[in-house]
């Protein structure tokens, strides 16, 4: 089969690689409808995170054509979507609601890896979810982008405990942070700032229910968040970057006993006992435990009541998928589908 190898920091190929086959009678392998390239894919892309000859991709969609003799929740034939982080949803862990921490964790990225035309996925009656039935294929972006970024925007939003009455603020314009405007606004929030000076990604921040856009950043950002608080900062902020200066503007915009929910994959924060000290604020985030929403987020796409699959504003075929990197690299594209 053909799947997208990053040999090195920016050196991305397509190449030919072994069929998946069951190993464990609970996997299950899939045939992929679609995959997309995440903003994370970007760590190694631009050489934050090592990579040699990595299997890459860690969203997918698609229907199952071989499950193990222990699958008993997904048959073959189904169309499924799965986290990006394999669980097997039973163990203490998971059914706290944090399958992203399972005792039999693995993480699709740069493992299993998804951009590809098929993959083997571990813990299948743990991991995958079946949608109620075959999708048309206008649906399949939305479904596409719950197997992470709606799925981790979602988390967001649920940690900064966005919901009625709250004014909730996301810092980062990017595809987590558009679906935490989303998700925001499906909790009730009465009041949304997007924080983008990007704007085709501030017009689909309005779409998805932002009511104030606010284009500064950092220290200036924080006092307009304020400014438009009466002095005293968002209730809930999602922080969707994971850079230094994104994470202090978040901790920055919480007022103090709100909520900060962080799922951007943060590399060389640090912050300040004392700031911390000083906030008073709950902090909460950490990789999404996007299994624990999947069914519902499914349901909601599939009822037509959430598009999260407009958050792709750039198609390609898998085997332009260097392209699509660049892209994201080069910020001409929010999020790339691929197509197969």
């Amino acid at each position: 089969m053909r799947g997208v190898i990053m040999r090195t920091a920016g050196d991305v190929r397509m190449e030919e690689r072994d069929d998946p086959k069951i190993i464990d009678s609970t996997d299950a392998i899939i045939r992929l409808t679609a995959t997309c390239i995440c903003g994370s894919d970007l760590w190694p892309y631009r050489g934050i995170e090592p990579v040699d000859h990595t299997a890459m991709g860690h969203e997918y969609a698609g229907v199952i054509e071989e499950v193990g003799d222990d699958v008993r929740n997904v048959k073959v034939g189904d169309f499924v979507v799965g986290s990006f982080v394999i669980s097997d949803n039973t163990c203490e862990i998971c059914r706290a609601g944090y399958q992203s921490g399972c005792v039999h964790r693995e993480f699709v990225a740069q493992t299993v890896g998804t951009q590809a035309e098929k993959a083997r996925i571990p813990h299948a009656d743990g991991t995958l979810v079946p949608t109620p039935g075959q999708p048309d294929p206008e649906l399949i972006p939305s479904l596409l982008a719950a197997s992470d970024v709606l799925g981790t925007g979602w988390f967001g939003a649920v940690a900064a405990e966005a919901g009625p009455g709250k004014t909730v603020a996301v810092v980062g314009d990017g595809a987590v942070g558009l679906m935490a405007v989303l998700a925001a606004e499906q909790l009730g929030a009465e009041r949304i700032i997007a924080m983008s000076r990007h704007p085709e990604r501030q017009k689909l921040a309005r779409f998805y229910g932002a009511t104030d856009i606010v284009e500064e950043r950092g220290d200036a950002g924080v006092a307009k968040i304020k400014e438009l608080t009466g002095g005293l900062g968002a209730h809930s902020v999602v922080e969707a970057v994971g850079t230094q200066e994104s994470t202090m503007q978040a901790i920055g915009a919480t007022r103090p006993g709100g909520h900060m929910g962080f799922v951007g994959v943060n590399y060389d924060v640090t912050i300040q006992g004392i700031d911390l000290f000083f906030a008073g604020i709950h902090l909460h985030g950490g990789p999404a435990p996007v299994r624990r929403f999947l069914p519902d987020l499914i349901q909601l796409i599939w009822e037509g009541k959430i598009d999260p699959g407009k958050v792709f504003d750039l198609t390609l075929p898998l085997d332009q998928a260097a392209e699509g990197y660049k892209a994201m690299d080069e910020r001409r594209a929010t999020k790339v589908l691929l197509t197969l």
